[in-house]
């Protein structure tokens, strides 16, 4: 995968210096609906996902007239919700990344586009909030050594831009790396994570 990342990246350098001209830079914001895949992340009782936010920037490299590469940098929350009863207030396991995505995107017809590529992931933050809707209350750290820092996935998605710059896109992340340190757990898991975006964006 580290591999991969660095051929796509020399890749996406070598676009950028034959079509400096044409290069797109952009915003992009949006929701995260985020989860765990796989076994042994389900110790706190009926996990569900939880909603959080995207934010970041990008940038469009034109490869040919329809295939383009688009490399990333995105502030995400991720995790899950935890529910220990029906009639509880949800409590937030917080994982946050910075993402650095790079897409292979191509554009079907104007304007509509699919897009796949590999995906490297740093945590930031890893926490349980007992009171989500009250940013000041209810938070407290977790042991960041239970934790893999760097985390590795690959993306699949669909969107449109629109003449003006304007676009908006649909995203799905599927984990290929383990999101606990196992060496420092006292059960075994293989939780990954799964991540489903809806973003809009604007490049100009």
């Amino acid at each position: 995968m580290k591999k991969l990342l660095i051929l796509v990246a020399v890749f996406s350098l070598g676009a950028f210096n034959m079509n400096a001209q044409e290069v797109r830079l952009g915003v992009k914001g949006g929701i995260n609906f985020s989860s765990f895949s796989g076994d042994g992340f389900d110790a706190f009782g009926d996990t569900k996902g939880r909603t959080s936010f995207q934010l970041g920037g990008f940038a469009e490299i034109p490869v040919t007239g329809k295939f383009w590469i688009q490399p990333e940098v995105l502030y995400s929350g991720q995790g899950y919700d935890i529910q220990s009863n029906d009639d509880a207030d949800d409590v937030e396991f917080q994982l946050d990344y910075i993402n650095v995505p790079v897409m292979a995107k191509y554009y079907i017809v104007e304007g509509l586009y699919a897009e796949v590529g590999p995906q490297i992931g740093f945590n930031v933050k890893s926490e349980v909030d007992s009171d989500p809707d009250d940013q000041d209350s209810g938070d407290f750290d977790l042991d960041d050594d239970a934790f893999n820092t760097v985390d590795f996935s690959v993306g699949f998605g669909t969107g449109y831009r629109f003449n003006n710059g304007f676009g908006v896109g649909a995203r799905y992340n599927v984990g290929l790396s383990d999101v606990f340190n196992n060496e420092k757990l006292l059960f075994k898991s293989d939780a990954k994570n799964a991540l489903l975006a809806i973003t809009a964006s604007y490049s100009f």
